[in-house]
């Protein structure tokens, strides 16, 4: 429990920094999928990042004062219910278990955070994330007020929790980054399993199920978010869910899955032919995302710029399409024209990557949150060592007037997960085959 206790520390010294005062953050609560049956649940992820408790429901409260303290609020132990539902720590076990100075049952909320309120000079809270969190603390700081006539006065001043929290996520401790080793290495071979099984003739949901299958195997407890398995045209659109059509001879197959493992996401991306063997158009837009790719790594590194990566990539893809006829030099005029009039976003309209950690999309600020207040536009950030990014160029060609017929319908992304080190970066998912040879070969089972 250090890591989580070592966070609490840091945030505590973050509000002590502003004053001192209460914070307060809730884990979700479980959600009705139908009738009596609930969605599987999973935690919230700035309250996991601060506890490790897994259990619904429960609340975490920091006070900032002459003492520090850290208490959690979580269901009673409850034998009877346990029998249903499976254990509960209960607050006993969870105070000694997890590190809190105190511990409390839910119930006793009401009545202990007025308590704690009264007399805080801030309240560190974010609005709108738990409305039910709203709403316990709304009810608070009215019962403090109530009592201003005896000289005890509410929070006079509100700072947002999250924008403390999310800088301290965006840079992963050694602990993290082991658990989104495992998390990426996992992926890499559901990947690898999805290229050697597959043949023309089978649907996307078989993958999906495949990719799933090895997921579970490995001990992840879930995908990190919906499996994209796009075959054919279905590749070309980005966020494609249906995972239902037939995969046919001569399609390329595009795979955009991983998995979560002890809280910690994974997110890797491949593309590979249905038929173990790239078409030459294939492979001539395959090794320009490649290429893409590996333009972008080089600006992986302390120092650059977040968007130095994606800059970098958007000139290698724009300049492959004014080669292979994609784009008309004639209409779209020169690299810097194609660039600077977004001609290449008819072919690559999203960014090359963002942050990931707890979240697949990780928490954090892509601006510079120390540039000037004021400022228009702020820069992009310097990444440094800690920080976590994914880089997944792409290319997808719809049918169009003007484009090559022997691209049409192509789709390809490739992506892979990213540590930023001093020494430069550190790919998680380097094991997932990625060149056309790799692939290949892994395709006919070597």
């Amino acid at each position: 429990m250090k890591p989580y206790s070592d966070r609490r520390a840091v945030l505590l010294q973050h509000m002590q920094s502003h004053g001192g005062g209460v914070a307060i953050l809730s884990t979700n609560q479980e959600m009705t999928r139908n009738s009596d049956c609930f969605f599987p649940f999973r935690h919230d992820s700035y309250f996991y990042y601060l506890t490790g408790f897994t259990e619904p429901e429960a609340v975490l409260v920091l006070v900032a004062g002459k003492t520090n303290q850290s208490i959690l609020f979580c269901r009673e132990k409850n034998p009877e219910r346990e029998i249903w539902d499976g254990f509960i720590f209960g607050p006993d076990a969870a105070q000694q278990q997890f590190g809190f100075d105190d511990a409390f049952p839910n119930a006793a909320l009401q009545d202990k955070l007025p308590e704690l309120l009264a007399d805080s000079p801030t309240i560190f809270h974010t609005q709108g994330h738990h409305s039910h969190l709203d709403d316990i603390t709304q009810a608070a700081i009215s019962a403090v007020r109530s009592r201003v006539r005896s000289g005890i006065l509410p929070p006079q001043k509100t700072i947002d929790l999250h924008s403390i929290l999310d800088e301290m996520r965006l840079f992963k401790d050694s602990s993290e980054i082991a658990l989104m080793q495992k998390a990426a290495s996992i992926s890499s071979v559901a990947h690898r399993r999805a290229m050697q099984i597959t043949c023309p003739g089978m649907f996307e949901y078989e993958l999906e199920a495949e990719m799933l299958h090895e997921f579970r195997r490995q001990g992840a407890q879930s995908p990190a978010y919906g499996s994209i398995i796009a075959t054919g045209p279905n590749a070309c659109i980005l966020h494609y869910s249906a995972n239902n059509a037939k995969i046919r001879d001569g399609d390329l197959i595009l795979i955009d899955a991983g998995c979560e493992f002890d809280s910690y996401a994974s997110d890797v991306t491949r593309t590979f032919p249905a038929n173990g063997k790239f078409s030459p158009a294939q492979k001539t837009l395959y090794d320009l995302v490649l290429t893409a790719q590996s333009a972008a790594l080089e600006h992986a590194i302390s120092g650059a710029r977040y968007l130095d990566g994606h800059n970098a990539a958007v000139r290698v893809l724009t300049q492959g399409m004014l080669d292979t006829g994609l784009l008309d030099k004639n209409k779209v005029g020169s690299l810097e024209d194609a660039i600077s009039n977004n001609a290449y976003r008819q072919f690559y309209m999203h960014g090359t990557g963002h942050w990931i950690g707890m979240d697949v999309h990780d928490a954090g600020n892509y601006r510079d949150p120390k540039a000037p207040a004021g400022t228009d536009e702020k820069p992009y950030r310097t990444l440094e060592p800690g920080m976590a990014i994914t880089i997944e160029p792409g290319i997808y060609v719809r049918p169009a007037e003007g484009v090559p017929e022997k691209y049409w319908n192509i789709g390809i992304r490739i992506e892979d997960d990213i540590i930023i080190t001093r020494d430069g970066p550190v790919n998680l998912s380097k094991d997932t085959p990625k060149t056309v040879k790799e692939i290949e070969a892994a395709m006919k089972g070597k």
